[in-house]
């Protein structure tokens, strides 16, 4: 007899149980936008949520969390009250939870008839915790306290009693207090919100079988991976290495990030060793802390790529079940994700979609070509000053890009990789900040050429109205987002400013300081999503739609797809026997397509040698040719 079966646990039960947990987070989420002050949180949805069992696990994988090993490691299980409020943003002492210092945690322990049951968290990218730029995000910085106030695992309400000292000097480090007060209200609010719920769930069924419930959420999400997605992964060991391009503090050089993966029909093996060390500028990642169960949780969900079919890889919840099949491994300290204390983070959303590419990538050398290709969907860019009035204001916008073109589908333009987050509304803007929105659309081109393409990133214009200073926290402003199975590389992340004159000044990705006058316009250009397979496969009939939408022009259409266009009032058709020709000599002048197309930037520091590959390490995209991609169609109909 199962545990499930000794707790009164039928399956009607689990499933309803599991779906309750899937509806408290929602509703978490939703009393978060309806409450929070800062834009960052309420307009653009910059924060997590996530309910735990007693144990700290994790029970779905809508969205990616901090970790609850904080609690157990600072307080023990003796010091866990009905009433308390945990809470700290400290890279260093947060499990790594939490990446960088913006990056503010709630917890709250969930206690039904004095029994601990659960957690409920709410965690949230605040508009400013201090530091020595406003955004607490600086790209000069060296060392985490210039970053903003860290605070290690604290109790912000202690049974209920609210540490008054610790609430008020948290906020005065802040240039915009009242933003991130309201935001640390409306986050426990939230998190007392889901802890109803689950205290809710436990009158109704009992905490016994609510427990095993947990245990059975958390178990069929390890057997799912096990049955469904580890199959499809050949045995092996494969290497991939990925960059970023600028610490903001040393002169622009590639920083690699290095994974070995071992595949056994049982387990996934990620190992770090042969990163690059770690950096004076903020893009380290600490994450080598309780045996890398954040990296694992955050890595797993590319995974659900290799599902049979996109409507099933919805279904499979990427929880703490996922530990059980993936392992980790970590080089020593000093690397950048193996940081020694204090070093700076804040730039650490680079790397943390590195990690995701480059399992990706490795996944794509062992089911020939099968995953997607690569995307960049983080950057953050904004302007700052004194508004007519005195007051300080700090517009600033998480800005997405356009999604990796998939076996399966084109990429989706403008993907936001934080859930459900957006730009901020032309209209909010405006009426808020001295800036006009003179132009929000797609990047034409910016997606990579392939038999699938890639997103296609924003094309923003900003007139700023006062003078103001300007940030930008980009990568890939130089290398390309990398195509998959013979697909192409997508646009990379450019920012300028042309002042009154009309003169333009282009801004480097990492910029900090950029003083801008009024009358100016800002430009931002986000990356597009890399192409997956042959762009001399696609069917001519989407790439004359594409051309008719404005996502491609008709030279990109030419010279990447090989297909030929003509313009007949107003409307485009293909001319078939000239792309027949046109493809066909395109195809006899080329050689075989790479697995990974990572533009030309790549190529021309690798022609430079200007990557040095370390003891036991070679070029990863040596030899691995892309699979041949079934034409669905003649080329000319």
């Amino acid at each position: 007899m199962t545990k499930m079966d000794k707790a009164g646990l039928g399956p009607i039960e689990l499933e309803v149980i599991a779906g309750a947990v899937r509806s408290a987070e929602l509703e978490i989420e939703a009393a978060v936008e309806r409450t929070a002050r800062s834009p960052m949180i309420r307009d653009q949805h910059d924060y997590r949520v996530a309910l735990f069992d007693a144990k700290g696990r994790k029970l779905t994988g809508r969205s990616y969390s901090a970790l609850v090993e904080p609690v157990f490691e600072y307080f023990g299980a003796d010091d866990i009250n009905e009433g308390d409020v945990f809470f700290w943003n400290d890279p260093y002492n947060s499990a790594g939870g939490i990446g960088h210092v913006p990056d503010l945690c709630t917890t709250i322990p969930v206690f039904h008839e004095g029994r601990l049951v659960g957690f409920s968290q709410v965690f949230g990218h605040h508009d400013d915790v201090g530091g020595s730029v406003p955004g607490s995000l600086p790209v000069h910085a060296t060392d985490m306290w210039s970053e903003g106030l860290v605070v290690p695992p604290i109790k912000l309400y202690e049974r209920g009693v609210l540490n008054k000292a610790a609430y008020a000097i948290i906020g005065r480090n802040s240039r915009l207090a009242d933003h991130l007060e309201g935001d640390i209200d409306a986050e426990i609010g939230a998190a007392r919100l889901g802890s109803s719920r689950v205290v809710a769930m436990a009158e109704r069924y009992g905490a016994d079988v609510l427990e095993a419930a947990f245990d059975a959420i958390v178990e069929n999400c390890a057997e799912t991976l096990r049955r469904e997605l580890l199959p499809k992964i050949a045995d092996g060991v494969y290497h991939w290495e990925d960059y970023i391009e600028n610490d903001g503090v040393d002169a622009p050089r590639l920083h690699a990030l290095r994974l070995t993966m071992t595949k056994t029909p049982e387990k996934i093996t990620l190992d770090f060793s042969g990163t690059d060390p770690e950096t004076k500028g903020p893009i380290n990642w600490p994450i080598d802390y309780s045996e890398g169960r954040f990296v694992r949780k955050w890595m797993a969900p590319v995974l659900r790529s290799l599902a049979d079919t996109p409507e099933r890889a919805a279904e499979i919840d990427m929880n703490e079940g996922v530990l059980d099949v993936i392992d980790v491994v970590f080089p020593g300290k000093g690397t950048l994700v193996t940081p020694t204390f204090g070093r700076p983070t804040g730039m650490r959303f680079f790397i943390l979609l590195r990690a995701l590419g480059v399992f990706a990538a490795c996944l794509s050398k062992a089911t020939g070509g099968r995953m997607p290709a690569d995307h960049e969907t983080i950057r953050i860019w904004g302007l700052h000053g004194n508004a007519a009035d005195g007051d300080f204001y700090l517009f600033r916008e998480v800005l997405g890009g356009g999604g990796p073109g998939r076996p399966w589908a084109d990429g989706s333009d403008v993907v936001h990789i934080v859930p459900n987050s957006r730009n901020l509304p032309a209209e909010f803007s405006e009426t808020r900040y001295p800036i006009r929105i003179e132009r929000l659309g797609l990047n034409q081109d910016s997606g990579g050429a392939g038999y699938r393409r890639g997103g296609l990133g924003y094309d923003k214009r900003v007139r700023v109205l006062e003078a103001s200073t300007l940030l930008s926290n980009a990568d890939r402003a130089m290398l390309n987002t990398y195509g998959v199975n013979g697909g192409g590389p997508g646009a990379p992340y450019a920012i300028s400013v042309e002042d009154p004159a009309g003169d333009v000044r282009e801004v480097a990705g990492m910029a900090d300081g950029i003083e801008v006058k009024a009358g100016s316009v800002v430009r931002i250009v986000t990356t597009g999503g890399g192409g997956w397979g042959d762009a001399l496969r696609r069917e001519p009939a989407l790439v004359c739609r594409d051309v008719e939408s404005g996502l491609v022009s008709a030279d990109a259409a030419r010279e990447r797809y090989g297909v030929v266009l003509a313009c007949e009032d107003g409307a485009w058709r293909v001319d078939g026997a000239a792309t027949r020709n046109l493809r066909a000599g395109m195809a006899a002048r080329r050689g075989p397509l790479p697995l990974f197309d990572r533009g030309p930037y790549f190529e021309a520091r690798k022609a430079e040698g200007g990557i040095a590959w370390p003891e036991g390490w070679q070029d990863p995209d040596a030899a691995w040719r892309a699979e041949p991609v079934e034409a669905t169609m003649d080329a000319a109909e």
